[in-house]
């Protein structure tokens, strides 16, 4: 196939109503969406050869999916740069603006994550996966001796912050090996000068140094292919490693090279060709894989109304009927609106899930609101992992999990574990911690938050 100029920029509206620029390239039989790193300007960023190429390349292959990042290029700023998981939630509403059920992604650097929790959430959507020069985590942990210390970090978000628009964060720490650095440093200051604002570019640094989506690794059940140079200066090889090693069945490629992105033609294609070979290694139509679709993962709430047995005594069982089915139509609706699944009610309770936390937690607070004027008050647990489909039903240790979450929190309170708090990192959610707690049943201990 030859190449396709890309067609003209446009519009999809994502669901919290920001506007994301995308535009599509190729004609090919498969669909591949490709989320590049950091910040990108749909109009500007293919005078580089590092995006024109992978542009080109694919679209000789594939009808190529690729779009700005809320927060930056010509996507809406309005709200920030918003989650991790919002931004996954983006790349799914540009795949429905162009009529695309399924795709293989690339992620690159900061897009390895976003494409990680696509394919976590989303196995039906996704067919393949290539994940170059990224990261499941860059800070230091106990459990993470591959990260880089907090001080470390925060210096570099300063860096970039400090050096913005002079073109010497991309053109230094970005992309190496310019043939011409003087006009190349000019050349990037305008594109960093309209892809973001310095504060943005300070708030999408922070939020790539403060990502952890490595609960998330044993969920992608995708063919994966994981690739990193020797010597990347950015994104540490001992992080793209971590990530290979945690997903089942992932391939690792380590490539020979000092660039985390590069200008030169030949060091370009090195990473295209392993990638594209990955990729279009069977052409076959595609069959999405049952196991994959009936093992997702989810974001379940649990509720409970609190004090359920003294007002039933209080009330009588016709009247406690009634106002039962009341907290029940108003639960229903408030989990529909956010694009929930009501799974089945436990009583005095429900279990519904959803395809992200943040969806979860707004459709929380909004059956706490509607409960409230019923004279009702509800405790809920919040937590994303793995779940099985059983028909209309869910289960597996997600599901407990919730369950044992919702069983800790106090009236009113909306408890969530660890990695809702993470998902949401960069929205407008405020969580106290509550400190680590062991759940019946379930291994380990588990931080949890309040949402505030």
């Amino acid at each position: 196939m030859s190449f396709v100029a890309p067609g003209e920029i446009r519009f999809a509206r994502a669901d919290d109503g920001i506007d994301i620029a995308y535009l599509v390239a190729g004609d090919g039989p498969r669909d591949l969406v490709l989320i590049f790193g950091f910040t990108t300007h749909l109009d500007l960023c293919w005078d580089m050869p590092w995006f024109s190429q992978w542009l080109r390349r694919t679209s000789e292959h594939f009808r190529t999916i690729v779009f700005d990042k809320r927060g930056s290029g010509l996507s809406d700023r309005s709200l920030g740069i918003g989650s991790i998981e919002e931004r996954t939630h983006d790349a799914i509403a540009v795949m429905d603006a162009v009529g695309s059920e399924r795709a293989s992604f690339v992620g690159i650097s900061e897009g390895g994550p976003m494409s990680i929790v696509c394919a976590s959430m989303y196995p039906d959507r996704v067919e393949r996966m290539v994940l170059y020069g990224t990261m499941a985590r860059c800070r230091w942990a106990p459990d993470y001796p591959e990260g880089v210390p907090s001080d470390v970090a925060e210096s570099f978000v300063q860096t970039v912050t400090d050096g913005w628009g002079t073109g010497v964060v991309i053109g230094t720490y970005f992309f190496n090996h310019a043939p011409d650095p003087a006009q190349a440093t000019a050349q990037v200051a305008k594109f960093e000068r309209n892809a973001c604002t310095r504060q943005m570019a300070r708030q999408i640094i922070q939020a790539n140094v403060d990502i952890d989506v490595r609960a998330l690794l044993p969920s992608v059940s995708v063919p994966t292919l994981v690739m990193h140079t020797s010597h990347d200066p950015l994104v540490w090889p001992a992080w793209g490693r971590f990530v290979g090693e945690h997903i089942s069945g992932a391939q690792y490629l380590e490539l020979p090279g000092d660039y985390h992105c590069s200008w030169r033609h030949d060091e370009t294609d090195a990473v295209i060709d392993p990638a594209l070979k990955f990729l279009t290694g069977d052409l076959e139509p595609a069959v999405v894989p049952t196991a994959a679709a009936q093992r997702v993962l989810a974001t379940v709430l649990f509720t409970d109304i609190v004090g359920s047995t003294e007002r039933a005594v209080a009330l009588g069982d016709t009247a406690w009927r009634q106002l039962l089915d009341r907290h029940d139509v108003c639960a229903a609706e408030a989990i529909e609106k956010r694009g929930g699944r009501l799974i089945k009610s436990t009583g005095d309770g429900l279990l519904a899930t959803f395809d992200g936390p943040s969806r979860a937690i707004d459709a929380t607070q909004a059956i706490q609101a509607a409960t409230t004027s019923l004279g009702l008050q509800i405790r809920a647990g919040v937590h994303t992992g793995e779940v099985e489909r059983r028909g209309k039903d869910v289960s597996g240790i997600g599901v407990h999990i919730a369950a044992r979450v919702a069983g800790l929190a106090g009236p009113g309170e909306i408890l969530a574990t660890r990695m809702v708090r993470d998902l949401t990192a960069g929205s407008e959610l405020v969580f106290a911690e509550r400190g680590e707690h062991a759940l019946k049943g379930v291994p380990a201990s588990w931080e949890l938050f309040a949402v505030v």
